[in-house]
């Protein structure tokens, strides 16, 4: 799988090895993009830029998931809507009081379990192998 249809597309599955290879490299690209502004910008236009590439990068994670959901069995908006609850309650909670605080932390705190526990570790639920018959109970093994 090229890296575009990797990064841009929603249709398709990935299994563990792409699906964290695609989100290192998502996690890697950001890390500099934070160390490297500051680096080169003042400091509005660093945080503007930075800004941008936070936003920038929910369309590649939420390829990645989409594509891991469907591999795991399940639909591409699962993944979709997992990464929009780790991400977004973040960014709403200058518009809301103090008192929602601890509960999108734990929206948060549930949605990155679900998704390290479902698109993370467990493993594809269909297979490319055609399934072998069950043998009948009872019947010998053949030999």
């Amino acid at each position: 799988m090229s890296l575009l249809r990797l990064f841009c597309d929603f249709d398709g599955r990935i299994g563990l090895r792409a699906f964290w290879a695609g989100s290192i490299a998502v996690a890697v690209a950001m890390f500099a993009v934070q160390r490297v502004a500051p680096a080169l910008l003042d400091r509005s236009n660093a945080q503007f830029v930075i800004a941008f590439a936070n936003a920038f990068a929910l369309f590649p994670l939420a390829a990645l998931a989409a594509k891991r959901a469907v591999d795991r069995g399940g639909s591409s908006l699962f993944g979709i809507l997992l990464v929009c609850a780790i991400v977004l309650p973040e960014q709403a909670r200058p518009l809301l009081s103090i008192g929602w605080r601890p509960s999108l932390e734990a929206i948060v705190t549930i949605a990155w379990v679900v998704a390290l526990i479902d698109l993370g570790l467990m493993p594809s639920a269909r297979s490319d192998e055609p399934a072998l018959a069950a043998a009948p109970a009872g019947a010998k093994a053949a030999e």
